[in-house]
């Protein structure tokens, strides 16, 4: 039987993969996670082999969040699901500890092999995904300036381009207004850019935002 850890702050979600794992024969539901904080709890008092984590959870960044996991048991194995399309934040999530990274639109069939692929210690990424990261690991190229941003400065930047203040940011991510302000200065330089506008039109050209 392989025991899965759900971490979803939507129940109709969470909900619907427990009755997909309810018709199979070899996956059990043995706990869920509502926010960052939740699940690094569960995590630690649960026996589980693959844990679902939501890369947008209400309380934690999901990066961050997936760090700790690792830190804590690096044989942890984690399947990412977000809703964000995989070239945004799947190469961070694999190179943070995840053992992959799938879209929440996956078909149902495709989701629970993956699971058992992942219990058994494998990997998954979509062919495409696996394809950059093989031939080009270090994805420099100006198609992909995003992906040498830090995961803060990649926080900072998906705020900034959904149309946030820096007083707002600030107070979303518990940081003043000033570490923003460089933040969002660092990014700027990273991207050879002068202001919010060009980060903005990046941003669309990439779909990088909803």
């Amino acid at each position: 039987m392989i025991n899965v850890l759900i971490a979803d702050d939507h129940a109709l979600f969470r909900d619907g993969l427990k009755r997909i794992f309810s018709e199979t024969d070899d996956i059990e539901v043995v706990a869920e996670a509502v926010d960052g904080k939740d699940i690094i709890k569960k995590t630690r008092e649960y026996k589980w082999d693959v844990a679902l984590l939501d890369i947008n959870l209400p309380d934690m960044n999901g990066l961050d969040i997936l760090k700790r996991i690792i830190t804590a048991n690096a044989s942890s194995c984690v399947l990412v699901l977000s809703m964000y399309p995989e070239e945004e934040y799947a190469i961070r999530a694999i190179r943070s500890g995840a053992s992959g990274y799938m879209t929440k639109d996956s078909p149902t069939d495709q989701l629970i092999n993956v699971i058992r692929r992942l219990s058994k210690g494998g990997k998954y990424v979509n062919p495409e995904l696996a394809e950059k990261l093989l031939f080009n690991p270090s994805l420099d190229s100006e198609e992909m300036l995003h992906t040498t941003f830090s995961d803060r400065e990649f926080h900072v930047f998906k705020l900034i381009v959904a149309g946030e203040s820096l007083t707002s940011i600030a107070n979303k991510l518990s940081l003043s207004v000033k570490t923003v302000s460089t933040y969002r200065s660092r990014i700027l330089e990273k991207m050879n850019m002068k202001n919010n506008a060009q980060l903005v039109r990046y941003a669309i050209q990439h779909k990088l935002v909803e």
